[in-house]
């Protein structure tokens, strides 16, 4: 299996079975992805060096304009989609075997956790996965210790606050706070 057949899969299917190939392939992908983000987080590395290291764990060009305070985490990296001028801070975790698409001009705060997968319900297949994709919108802003869940879509503008367990849709230019996160006020 490779990284299209992989994707397709996901997409079409949102599901991978524990025994299966595609697990194969995830477990190889997450020994690359460690590799990459260990030269990431153990060593200075100017922005410019810090977005080559990205471009080859997501296997896609980022910008130039792409900016990251290391540590970063990710136990994939291949289905992580970054927008032009998109700001993370420290300590971030992207498990984005089931997509993570962030927007243009997002603000990323400290410890933010993007989880795409939630196992089988099943005990007999718990080890087999489900993916959702996450979906940011351009110029949001993840407050800090934030945790976006499987299959959220971030409208453009809004702002999750500090802490929020995202588990459902928050709408343009809306900010959302709290466990569950729920819109508290819409921005003008």
């Amino acid at each position: 299996m490779n990284r299209e057949e992989y994707l397709r899969l996901v997409k079409e299917t949102g599901y991978v079975d524990s025994t299966g190939e595609a697990q194969r392939f995830m477990d190889e992908s997450s020994y690359r992805a460690q590799q990459i983000v260990s030269e990431i987080n153990n060593k200075y590395h100017p922005q410019s060096e810090i977005q080559e290291l990205m471009s080859e764990l997501t296997q896609e060009k980022v910008s130039e304009t792409l900016k990251i305070f290391p540590p970063i985490y990710t136990d994939f990296g291949m289905n992580l989609h970054l927008g032009k001028n998109v700001f993370i801070n420290s300590g971030c975790c992207f498990q984005d075997q089931g997509g993570i698409y962030i927007g243009d001009n997002t603000l990323i705060g400290h410890q933010v956790v993007f989880a795409t997968i939630n196992h089988d319900m099943d005990p007999e297949k718990r080890g087999s996965m489900e993916f959702k994709p996450i979906h940011v919108g351009k110029n949001v802003w993840i407050g800090a210790h934030a945790t976006i869940l499987p299959g959220v879509n971030i409208g453009a503008g809004a702002i999750i606050g500090a802490g929020a367990v995202v588990n459902k849709d928050v709408p343009s230019n809306a900010v959302a706070v709290g466990v569950p996160a729920r819109v508290i006020k819409m921005i003008k």
